[in-house]
């Protein structure tokens, strides 16, 4: 059963090319954001500090914070980016995530060679992710570019090629970092309704956002987050 389960997490992460004296200046007047410890000659950040929740099938969660807060950080634990200095995290299901449009191409490689090298990081076969090649070429609309390098590819194509990926195979969990505009309006549209159809279809979805009205939109629960540890937690 697909379902999501912290026990007092705990995630830190190293600051490098700061001095301890010198971070602790700047930070000291910000009021949000994790705990900084300095004990050590290298800097840590505790983004987050004994966070304990649990998702279950149904739920769709928005978390919400200021910057700094940690909730784009729990999203990257959630999808195994960030590995837990404590605590203990239970993830049960498939994973898809929605993070940093971009992010997983080779741009040495072709679009082609790269729809089949994101398949098989999701877990596909090679034969499985040649199957996708119909479904990428309709929706990007990027037509013969896709036998070229990414690198030759402009911010937009590769956004473009990105996103159908991350979103042409139906998880059991969807992570997204805020919804992020994708293209011209009408590629904006279908990209949209690409994402409503996967929200209403996955068995639990959580969206890190400043938006109120994207959460009320998509979500009926809600995580409010603050120095890295959880303010509020009710339904919608």
């Amino acid at each position: 059963m697909t379902h999501i389960a912290a026990e007092n997490l705990v995630v830190e992460y190293p600051v490098y090319g700061h001095g301890a004296s010198s971070l602790r200046k700047q930070i000291v007047s910000l009021t949000t954001g994790g705990r900084v410890n300095t004990d050590n000659k290298i800097v840590t950040i505790r983004a987050l500090d004994g966070v304990s929740f649990e998702i279950k099938k149904g739920e769709r969660v928005g978390l919400l914070g200021h910057n700094g807060s940690g909730k784009s950080t729990l999203l990257r634990t959630l999808a195994g980016i960030y590995e837990p200095v404590g605590g203990s995290l239970s993830v049960t299901g498939r994973v898809s995530t929605i993070l940093t449009l971009g992010a997983g191409l080779d741009p040495e490689l072709t679009g082609y060679e790269n729809i089949i090298r994101m398949g098989m990081m999701m877990g596909l076969s090679r034969a499985q992710a040649k199957e996708l090649y119909p479904e990428v070429e309709d929706f990007t609309e990027l037509g013969s570019f896709l036998t070229m390098p990414v690198h030759t590819y402009s911010s937009g194509m590769m956004t473009r090629l990105t996103f159908c990926l991350v979103t042409s195979i139906q998880p059991d969990i969807l992570l997204i970092d805020e919804i992020i505009g994708v293209g011209d309006a009408a590629f904006q549209e279908k990209a949209n309704a690409r994402i409503r159809n996967i929200i209403d279809t996955s068995s639990i979805f959580v969206i890190a956002s400043h938006s109120n009205d994207i959460i009320n939109m998509y979500c009926n629960r809600v995580i409010e987050f603050e120095k890295g540890q959880i303010k509020n937690d009710h339904p919608l």
